[in-house]
């Protein structure tokens, strides 16, 4: 089954297009460390999922590339073609020439009306060119105005126009101190919005991908590019091709409908996470030998510790002794949390996974009490490597782990409402103060829940 990518705004085309970068350099990899029939039937698969084949013999991404300013598409379209490898379909995209001022109200008021068809109708013809839609793949930042609000407009517009398809939106969530003094309006608005009409929303937080570029890639001066490229490995590390329980013998289908099946058992809870190990710039590669053991413990560790990378996890927390209630705290000191998981995945890649010991992620003290962990944890996993690592792993979880973002940002953002700070811009474009306490209503009742598990 095949996905089609929407790209929306700067942020979503610049990282759609790494993104299909790291696809394609898995593909034509030499480090596939697997049988060639095996590597065959991996080709196969990525290619349904993610291109389409053209006459040109260059695959073609299946993917609509939407921003209300024309430089970075342009930039982005001629990136790909230049590759040699991959190319974007030259008539699969759309801009405009005025931005939307990181103004979320513009975004979603007026260029989302305005353009609706022209938008939906290249969806369309993407969706009509696979034997067989497995859905649609998001990606938008939640800070600015484009990403943000057109993202969550077109969001609701595939949801109307595909009721049966699944829909995943990967967010990405904004700097802490901020590029945009709106950011956490913007934020507040695209969530609520998303969390309406998505299946799921998958999270990349720029702090935690800047601190993965800085101390575990040891890159100096940190440019966008490093951040995507991290993100689009991240990304390629659950998308390409796997084989789940269900699947047996053959690369799963669907890997939207795979993902929504294991982590999202219930309507109430969609923010997934996602974290990677080992992660290290390739000139240490040489050095370094991985085994399993070690892998999972980290894995499992930065799991219930809640940390975003390898470095720095804080080896005290300990799952809670079944039948203890757990101290929920909120104080200002970093109290021993534990982050507690609704569904767990965890993506194994490279060689001997099949006789890799998983038994710590089924330890129900992990989990919330209704789900058993039988449900609650799944595990897909290839004998092919992905992009130069002998082995790897990655955890996608439904899980604890945005409570304290999202907190922070509901709460930035409901201090500048309650002064009423720069409701206007938003008011003008039709956006009012009903609209703000509807999506607070509802981030809250969602930092609510996941408190409460």
């Amino acid at each position: 089954m095949s996905v089609v990518t929407v790209q929306l705004g700067q942020c979503g085309n610049q990282i759609g297009h790494e993104v299909f970068n790291a696809i394609c350099g898995d593909i034509h990899g030499t480090h596939g460390l697997c049988s060639k029939k095996e590597n065959e039937s991996y080709h196969d698969a990525c290619k349904e999922r993610f291109f389409s084949e053209e006459e040109s013999e260059v695959p073609v991404a299946r993917a609509v590339l939407v921003d209300m300013e024309p430089k970075v598409i342009s930039q982005t379209l001629s990136l790909a073609a230049r590759s040699g490898y991959w190319k974007y379909d030259d008539r699969s995209h759309f801009c405009q020439k005025q931005g939307s001022g990181n103004n979320w109200a513009n975004g979603y008021s007026v260029h989302g009306p305005r353009h609706k068809e022209v938008i939906m109708n290249l969806v369309q013809k993407e969706a009509e060119k696979c034997d067989r839609l497995g859905g649609f793949f998001t990606i938008m930042s939640m800070a600015g105005g484009t990403g943000s609000g057109l993202g969550a407009f077109v969001t609701q517009g595939l949801r109307d126009a595909f009721p049966n398809s699944f829909i995943l939106n990967h967010v990405i969530w904004p700097y802490g101190t901020g590029e945009v003094i709106v950011q956490n309006y913007n934020s507040v608005l695209t969530l609520s919005h998303l969390y309406r009409s998505s299946d799921a929303l998958l999270v990349h937080e720029n702090d935690v991908v800047h601190k993965i570029c800085a101390q575990l890639m040891n890159i100096k001066q940190i440019s966008f590019r490093d951040v995507n490229q991290v993100i689009a490995h991240q990304l390629g590390s659950v998308f390409q091709p796997t084989y789940t329980a269900e699947s047996g013998l053959h690369y799963s289908r669907n890997p939207l409908g795979d993902l929504m099946e294991t982590l999202v058992p219930h309507p109430e809870f969609k923010m997934l996470g996602l974290r990677n190990i080992p992660q290290m710039p390739e000139n240490s590669l040489a050095y370094s030998t991985f085994s399993w053991p070690g892998l999972i413990k980290h894995l499992r560790q930065m799991l219930i510790a809640n940390a975003k990378m390898e470095e720095g996890i804080d080896w005290q927390v300990k799952p809670p002794r079944l039948g203890c209630s757990i101290p929920s705290s909120h104080s200002t000191e970093k109290p021993l949390h534990f982050n507690t998981s609704i569904a767990n995945l965890v993506i194994l890649r490279g060689k001997d996974t099949h006789g890799v010991d998983l038994g710590s992620f089924q330890d129900p003290s992990l989990y919330t009490s209704w789900l058993k962990p039988q449900d609650a944890f799944n595990v897909w996993k290839t004998p092919r490597a992905f992009n130069k690592y002998e082995k790897s792993a990655a955890l996608v979880s439904n899980s604890q782990f945005l409570l304290k973002p999202l907190d922070n940002v509901v709460g930035k953002a409901w201090n500048m409402f309650a002064s009423k700070a720069y409701i206007h811009q938003y008011t003008k474009y039709g956006i009012e103060e009903e609209d703000f306490l509807d999506s607070f209503t509802a981030l809250e009742q969602v930092i609510s829940s996941y408190t409460t598990l």
